[in-house]
């Protein structure tokens, strides 16, 4: 049986810890097994394995009652063997002959070594597909570059510590790289969108090089670039039945519903709108479903015109609101005649509005979602000046006649955020605590839909050295070597290698995306829960 220590991550979830790496997969398979409705995601990492939960589906407490249940039957060495997949491989990477220096051997001998082992999928992070793969007949523990390349190319394979992996996408990285594939390793159209889940068996098989840009050769499926998909092809002319054609974006302005949960296996965050109260409320105002598409606008500067008679409202951040010239009350909906440029100005308080349009806004989905991740590359790209955005027939209910619930503008001055445990605040003294609740953090010019950055004093560790990868969510407060802390938001990675002090409750996060830079922010103990 294994045996895991759990540990808080929040008020919606926990890690299971245990000893070695080899326990990860048998637990994470045991758990997948007797899933219970309400538990969200089950995510393995190197020496933990998440386990976020739905409570208003699931008590928490029941779900690490489960949890711990599950964990008796799994054994270590055992779980699923998983299937096969058979990986082409040249072994033309810029680093191989470096690397096996590095490891006193051969590039032929590292090439030959890599291709007789038996690999393992252990986890998923990075990236959507990025497969962490491990081998009991891999010997070699490898550095990373001291200083991480701004640019991998997607199908590049590489090596760090005792990993191998994959790049599904172009993306910055640090691991050396010994060659490239041409398969495709992440397709979210696929029923199962990672080629590398967690428990797959892998082989590599050499190929010889291809030439510069082919990448296709060889039967095998070219590498997924992790270019989004635009909401209309302005190429080749096509255009939604009805839709709004964007005049000028602004600083950002992406497509955003209540993203994509239960992905997170596979590296896909959650993603989707980050002030989710402000969504709700806008499609509310229109009769819209909850979850419908809009616009998130970062910091005002959108214009928009209507190419059809349609009814819209804008909530969230606070700024003036015009349609055809005249000023519009925000959190309220408006008819928005053909032809006429709806303009939001920069905004004088919050960060985010949202335009909702009756029906919804259209794009591609992925993954069940149209949310835009910029990070993993999914959904629909940051809109342009030209773009065309299709509306949907989602409708559920008459337009109200007044606004379901008082609105103003949003406290961006300064916030107070309840934290919830952590699962690392024992890697930290107890002045690093004291000082997290007394300091007044001022959020930084880094903060953006993968994660906020606070300015203040550091937080001093007890603990030094590297923490191996595990699970994140939204609102994990996760302490860089600075020890200055950052909040993750929708966007951030699902695993991450930094300590996690304490967690930002959920009902903070709507107040987060309402952030500026130079925003104060005090934190206070959560109310303890079940």
């Amino acid at each position: 049986m294994v045996s895991p220590r759990v540990r808080p991550m929040g008020e919606r979830a926990f890690l299971l810890e245990v000893g070695a790496l080899g326990e990860v997969l048998p637990l994470h398979a045991a758990l997948a097994a007797t899933r219970p409705d309400g538990v969200v995601d089950i995510v393995p990492a190197a020496r933990t394995v998440l386990v976020r939960v739905d409570t208003r589906r699931l008590p928490l407490a029941a779900a690490r009652a489960w949890a711990l249940g599950a964990a008796e039957g799994a054994e270590p060495g055992g779980g699923d063997a998983g299937a096969l997949v058979e990986l082409d491989i040249a072994y033309d990477g810029a680093d191989l002959a470096e690397t096996a220096d590095l490891l006193g051997t051969s590039a032929e001998e590292l090439v030959r070594r890599h291709v007789v082992a038996e690999w393992r999928v252990a986890f998923t992070g990075f990236a959507p597909g990025f497969g962490y793969l491990v081998s009991d007949d891999w010997p070699f523990d490898v550095p990373r570059l001291d200083s991480p390349r701004t640019r991998v190319p997607a199908g590049a394979v590489g090596l760090a510590g005792g990993f191998s992996g994959a790049y599904p996408r172009e993306t910055p990285g640090g691991w050396r790289l010994i060659g490239t594939t041409a398969a495709r390793l992440f397709d979210p159209d696929a029923a199962s969108p990672a080629l590398l889940a967690p428990g797959t068996r892998v082989r590599f098989r050499p190929v010889a090089a291809r030439p510069s840009g082919d990448v296709a050769g060889g039967g095998a499926t070219a590498p997924d670039t992790g270019a989004p998909a635009t909401a209309v092809d302005l190429e080749s002319g096509a255009e939604p039945a009805r839709g709004i054609r964007i005049v000028e974006p602004g600083l950002l302005a992406t497509l955003q519903d209540l993203g994509r949960e239960g992905a997170a296996s596979v590296g896909v965050a959650v993603s989707g709108a980050l002030d989710r109260g402000a969504l709700r409320t806008a499609n509310r105002l229109l009769g819209n479903p909850e979850g419908a598409a809009a616009i998130e606008v970062t910091m005002g500067g959108l214009r928009a015109v209507a190419q059809d008679d349609l009814w819209v409202a804008v909530t969230g951040a606070w700024g003036a609101v015009r349609i055809d010239g005249r000023d519009a009350d925000p959190y309220a909906a408006h008819a928005w005649p053909a032809g006429a440029e709806l303009q939001l100005d920069w905004f004088a308080h919050g960060a985010r509005a949202y335009v909702a349009v009756r029906g919804g806004l259209d794009g591609p989905p992925a993954l069940g979602s149209r949310a835009t991740d910029l990070l993993a590359g999914l959904g629909p790209a940051a809109l342009r000046a030209g773009d065309v955005v299709g509306i949907r027939d989602d409708v559920v209910e008459p337009i109200p006649v007044a606004p379901p619930a008082a609105w103003g503008a949003p406290h961006d001055e300064e916030l107070e955020l309840e934290l919830a445990p952590g699962p690392r605040a024992d890697w930290f003294t107890p002045a690093a605590l004291t000082t997290l609740y007394d300091t007044v953090w001022t959020v930084s010019n880094h903060a953006d839909r993968v994660g906020a950055r606070l300015e203040g004093p550091s937080l001093t560790r007890s603990r030094d050295g590297e923490l191996a990868s595990e699970g994140m969510v939204p609102g994990a407060l996760q302490v860089p070597p600075s020890g200055r802390p950052t909040i993750l938001l929708a966007d951030g990675p699902v695993t991450g290698g930094y300590p996690v002090i304490a967690v930002v409750t959920d009902a903070g996060l709507d107040l987060v995306a309402q952030a500026r830079p130079g925003t104060r922010i005090r934190f206070r103990h959560a109310r303890a829960s079940a």
